[in-house]
């Protein structure tokens, strides 16, 4: 689901997923609350173009669950990148994510190196994962 959801692009509803106070860290910059959320996945998006994002579960424990991930998008020169990294989320008692610690790197890419091919939105249920691409 938190792939479907950031794979739609959509600011305002990836942000329902989040406590009102969630607090995030995400590379070296410091998020809290839905309104910030927001504003720096709105940034976000308008910088990373044809953003796709393949996420995989790597462990889980109670109220915690680690993930990796990566995502291809392209800047506004055209230049396409993959990047790659590993989330830490915690969760209250709701459901809801408090807690979102990312580290991420971006590789320049090659438009003919690019893995990740299916229309803009929710990644096809037949398209390899992260694992079976050799991510």
């Amino acid at each position: 689901m938190a792939e479907d959801g950031w794979n739609s692009r959509d600011p305002s509803k990836v942000s329902l997923a989040y406590t009102v106070d969630s607090v995030w860290r995400n590379r070296f910059e410091f998020i809290t609350g839905r309104d910030e959320i927001v504003e720096f996945l709105t940034a976000k998006w308008d910088k990373e173009s044809n953003y796709r994002l393949i996420k995989e579960l790597w462990a889980f424990t109670e109220n915690r669950i680690a993930v990796r991930f990566a995502y291809e998008w392209q800047d506004k020169a055209g230049n396409w990148f993959r990047s790659y990294g590993n989330e830490n989320w915690e969760f209250n008692e709701y459901g809801y994510m408090h807690q979102r610690i990312a580290s991420i790197n971006d590789l320049p890419i090659l438009e003919a190196d690019r893995k990740f091919h299916w229309e803009l939105g929710r990644r096809p249920n037949k398209h390899p994962s992260l694992s079976e691409l050799g991510l």
